[in-house]
C-alpha cells in the first residue's frame, strides 16, 4: 500500500505515463533480483537455467508454448516466469509457529500481498469449529477428516470441486474421476472466469474449443490482429515470437482500449545487443486501434461488411469462394446481416474512425495468413460469445482456417488451464468422454451437467452446497462481487484448500477448514516407484514434460497425485458403483495413469513414448489438420450475430479489470505496473483526463467507485484517479481488488463468464 497523505488518503499518481515499449535491461533486473531474493543465487540459477528446457520444469506462470527443442535459449523465461517460481521456491515457511502466533481475524486484516510472501505451507493444517485459528494435523487424520465429512453429505452435489490452470494432466485425471466416481459433476474450474466463451464460440463455429495456431503459424503470419489482450504482461514470451514475424516482414495490429507497452515495442532481453543499446527496438503494433469496451463485436462487423464491398467490387480481391463453397455453411446469411447494418452505428460502437478500420481492412484484403489473438478484453463481456463468433465469421470468409499462418489463437492464462479441460475437468462433459470413462473404469458416471463457478458460489450462497475443495487457485479473489463470495465460502460447513502458500481463499474458511499443502512444480516428486515426472499442454495443443529438480521446501509436502489418491481411497472405499481404480499403484508410479488417459482420451495413444520425445508431441486439431469440422453440420459455421455494445448512461464510465505487471493472476508480487508508468499503488482507476474532467473530478483524486446493477450497488473506497491513455468513456482498475464491482449476475450469454471488462460504474468524493 502506498504512503498515506495527512488525511489518510493513499498517496500515488495522479498521470501516468506508460512506457513505449517492453522487456530489454530492466525485464532482466527485475527477474534476476526477484528470483535472488526470494531463493538465493545459486538456487535460483539452478532453477531458472532449467525452466522451460526439454525434460526440465514447465513454468508455473502462463501457457504460452516454448520454441522447438534444440531451438531454445538457455534463459527460456520471462519476467513473470521468474518471479512465479521465485514465489514457489522461496526460502520462508508458514509452519506450526506461524499458526500460534497468526488467528483467523488476524490474518483477515492483512493483504494479499503479505499472506501470499509469508511463504509455502510447511504441513496439513486443520480449522475445527469454534476455533480461531489453523492448526497443525497429520495427513492421516486431515484426509480422514475431509473424506468423513464428504461421505456423510446428503448428495455429492452438495460439495463442489474446483481447479486451478496449475494443476497436472495426471492429477487432474485422477481428481475428475475421484469426483465422478464419488457422484457428481460439479467440476467448476477457472476457464469458467476466462476462456469458456472461447470454447463456446470455437466448438460452435469449428468443432474444437481449442485455438488452431502453432508457433510456427504465429511467426509465418501476414498480419496478426491482436485484441483484447496484453502480452507484455500476460504472456511476455509472446513478444519474442511477435519481434520474430515482425522481422520478417508481418503487420501486427493491436485493438485494446489501453495503451500497452507490450503492444508497441520490444527489446528482446535474448539479444546481447539489447543491453548494449545497439539493437533497436521493434516496432511491434503498427496500427493501434484504441477500441471501446465491448466494441470488438461491432468493429468485426464492419470489418466483415467492409471485406464484402471490396469482394463485391473485384472478385478474388477480399474472400477465398472456394473456402467458403467447399468448407463452410450460413454465408449466405451472415452476409446479408452483416451488409444490413448500420455503418453509423458500427462506428460509434467501437468508438474508431472510419479511415483506421478501412486500413485494417485493406491489410487483411491483401493478406493470405492472417492470425487473431484474444485474451479476457473478447471474452469477459455479455456479448462475447458472439464476438468470438464474429472473429471466426472474418477468418472464416478469407479461409484462414486450416492454412499455414493462419487461423484463431486464444491465448490461454494459467500454465496448464488447456490441459485440465482435455483431462476432464468440465462440469458439462461430452457424452463420448464419459462413455469412455465407463469402460475404461466399469463405472457409471454421473452424466447430469454439474455447477460452473458461477452456479458454485450462488448455490453456496444459497445454503444448497455444503463443502468446497479447491484444488488450486484462490476461488475468493478470483471470482466477482468480492462480499458474496466471501460469504458464500464462509457459510459452508467444509473448505479444503490444496495449496502451496497462503491466500485469501484460506482466511474466509468455512466451519471446518482444511489446508492440504502440496509440491511445486519445481520441487522433486519422488513415490514409491522413484522419481515422477508429469505432464501439462500448452495454450497451442502441444503436450510435454515437466520434472521438477529442487528439493521439497518441507517432508511434510504430498504431491497433487498423491493427495488426490489418497482422499480417493478413502472417499470411494466401499461404495457402491465406484470406478475400479487401484489408487495406490496410481500414486505409485505415474505412468500407470498415463496408461488410463491413453485409452481415455484420444490424441494420447502412445502416450509415455510421445511424452519422452524432444518437446513432446501436438495434439491432434481437425480444422487445422485437414479442414475437418466437427460441428452439427460437419462444416464451418458462419453465424449471425445482433449488434450488442454496451449502453452507459451519463455521468458514468465502463470499467474493466486489469493485471498490473508485477502480479499473475490474483498472486500480487509487488505495487508497481512499471508499463503502465504507475507506481506504489493498487488501487488505483484509469481514465482518460477528458472523462476525469467532464465528469467534474481532476487527476489524483481519491473517490469511492460504484458500480451499478438491476440488484443494487457495490463499492469500492478509497481508489485515486489517474490520468491514462485509453479510449474515451473507458477505465480500468486492477483486479482482486476491484473485483467487489463485478456482480456476479452480470455474466455472459451461452457461457456465463463474468462480465469483468463491462462494468458501469460512477465517482463520488469522499
Amino acid at each position: 500500500m502506498a504512503e498515506a497523505t495527512e488525511h489518510g488518503q493513499p498517496a500515488g499518481p495522479a498521470r501516468a505515463e506508460p512506457e513505449e515499449w517492453a522487456g530489454g535491461t530492466p525485464a532482466v533486473t527485475s527477474a534476476l533480483a526477484r528470483a535472488t531474493t526470494r531463493m538465493g543465487p545459486v538456487r535460483a540459477a539452478r532453477t531458472l537455467l532449467r525452466l522451460n528446457q526439454d525434460h526440465g520444469v514447465d513454468c508455473p506462470s502462463c501457457a504460452w508454448p516454448d520454441p522447438p527443442a534444440g531451438h531454445r535459449s538457455r534463459a527460456e523465461f520471462c519476467e513473470n516466469g521468474a518471479k512465479a517460481v521465485a514465489h514457489e521456491g522461496t526460502t520462508r515457511r508458514v509452519g506450526a509457529g506461524f499458526a500460534a502466533a497468526h488467528n483467523l481475524a488476524d490474518l483477515e486484516g492483512r493483504d494479499d500481498r503479505w499472506l501470499e510472501a509469508q511463504g509455502r505451507i510447511a504441513g496439513p493444517l486443520v480449522r475445527r469449529p469454534g476455533d480461531d485459528r489453523y492448526r497443525p494435523i497429520g495427513w492421516d487424520d486431515a484426509l480422514d477428516l475431509v473424506a468423513g465429512h464428504l461421505r456423510a453429505l446428503p448428495s455429492p452435489d452438495e460439495a463442489i470441486f474446483y481447479t486451478s490452470g496449475r494443476t497436472s494432466n495426471e492429477a487432474a485425471f485422477a481428481y475428475q474421476l475421484m469426483v465422478r466416481g464419488y457422484g457428481t459433476n460439479n467440476l467448476p474450474d477457472c476457464s469458467n472466469m476466462c476462456h469458456e466463451s472461447s470454447g463456446a464460440a470455437l466448438i460452435e463455429t469449428l468443432g474444437i474449443g481449442k485455438g488452431s495456431v502453432t508457433l510456427d503459424d504465429l511467426e509465418a503470419a501476414d498480419v496478426i490482429v491482436i485484441a483484447g489482450q496484453n502480452p507484455g504482461t500476460n504472456a511476455p514470451r509472446m513478444l519474442s515470437s511477435l519481434d520474430r514475424a515482425r522481422r520478417r516482414g508481418a503487420v501486427i495490429v493491436a485493438v485494446n482500449p489501453l495503451r500497452e507497452a507490450g503492444l508497441v515495442g520490444f527489446r528482446d532481453p535474448q539479444r546481447v545487443g539489447t543491453h548494449l543499446r545497439v539493437t533497436p527496438t521493434t516496432e511491434l503494433a503498427q496500427l493501434y486501434l484504441q477500441v471501446r469496451l465491448g466494441g470488438d463485436l461491432a468493429l468485426f462487423q464492419l470489418l466483415g461488411q467492409l471485406l464484402l464491398e471490396r469482394e463485391a467490387a473485384a472478385p478474388g480481391s477480399a474472400a477465398d469462394a472456394a473456402f467458403v463453397a467447399g468448407h463452410t455453411d450460413g454465408f449466405d446469411a451472415w452476409a446479408a446481416h452483416v451488409r444490413g447494418l448500420d455503418r453509423g452505428e458500427l462506428l460509434a460502437a467501437c468508438g474508431l474512425a472510419l479511415a483506421d478500420v478501412e486500413r485494417l481492412a485493406d491489410l487483411l484484403a491483401g493478406s493470405r495468413r492472417t492470425v487473431v489473438a484474444w485474451a479476457m478484453g473478447l471474452t469477459q463481456h455479455k456479448h462475447s460469445v458472439a464476438t468470438i463468433r464474429e472473429v471466426v465469421n472474418v477468418l472464416l470468409l478469407q479461409g484462414n482456417i486450416g492454412r499455414p499462418g493462419a487461423g484463431v489463437l486464444p491465448v490461454r492464462g494459467h500454465s496448464n488451464v488447456q490441459g485440465d479441460r482435455t483431462m476432464g475437468i468440465d462440469e458439462r462433459p461430452a457424452a463420448w468422454f464419459l462413455d469412455a470413462l465407463a469402460k475404461e473404469f466399469r463405472f457409471d458416471p454421473p452424466r447430469e451437467p454439474g455447477l460452473d463457478t458461477v452456479g458454485a458460489l450462488e448455490a453456496m450462497r444459497d445454503g444448497r452446497v455444503r463443502a468446497f475443495v479447491g484444488m488450486g487457485g484462490n476461488l475468493v479473489r478470483a471470482v466477482p462481487d468480492t462480499a458474496v463470495a466471501e460469504a458464500a465460502l464462509r457459510s459452508c460447513d467444509l473448505t479444503v484448500q490444496v495449496s502451496t502458500t497462503l491466500n485469501r481463499s484460506h482466511v474466509v474458511a468455512g466451519r471446518t477448514a482444511v489446508v492440504l499443502p502440496v509440491l511445486g512444480r519445481t520441487e522433486r516428486d519422488v513415490q514409491a516407484s522413484g522419481e515422477q515426472l508429469v505432464s501439462v499442454e500448452n495454450s497451442q495443443g502441444q503436450v510435454h514434460a515437466s520434472r521438477g529438480r529442487l528439493v521439497p521446501a518441507s517432508p511434510h509436502l504430498r504431491s497433487e497425485v498423491a493427495v488426490v489418491c489418497g482422499l480417493a481411497r478413502r472417499l470411494l472405499a466401499g461404495r457402491p458403483g465406484a470406478p475400479e481404480v487401484d489408487w495406490e499403484a496410481w500414486q505409485d508410479d505415474y505412468r500407470s495413469i498415463r496408461e488410463s488417459i491413453a485409452r481415455v482420451v484420444p490424441g494420447f495413444e502412445d502416450y509415455e513414448a510421445n511424452l519422452a520425445r524432444p518437446g513432446g508431441f501436438l495434439l491432434p486439431h481437425g480444422p487445422r489438420d485437414a479442414r475437418r469440422f466437427a460441428t452439427v453440420t460437419g462444416r464451418a459455421r458462419f453465424t449471425v450475430n445482433p449488434l450488442e455494445y454496451p449502453r452507459v448512461p451519463p455521468g458514468r464510465l465502463l470499467l474493466q479489470t486489469v493485471r498490473s505487471h508485477d502480479q499473475f493472476n490474483t498472486t500480487v508480487y509487488g505495487l508497481d505496473d512499471r508499463y503502465r508508468g504507475v507506481r506504489g499503488e493498487r488501487h488505483v482507476v484509469l481514465a482518460h483526463a477528458d472523462d476525469i474532467a467532464a465528469l467534474g473530478f481532476a487527476p489524483g483524486d481519491v473517490v469511492d467507485v460504484v458500480s451499478e446493477w438491476s440488484d443494487g450497488e457495490r463499492r469500492a473506497p478509497g481508489f485515486r484517479l489517474v490520468a491514462y491513455p485509453t479510449a474515451r468513456g473507458c477505465a480500468a482498475a486492477y483486479f482482486p481488488e476491484a473485483n467487489v464491482l463485478v456482480p456476479l449476475g452480470s455474466r455472459a450469454d451461452v457461457s456465463r463468464t463474468p462480465t469483468s471488462k463491462s462494468v458501469v460504474v460512477r465517482f463520488e468524493r469522499l
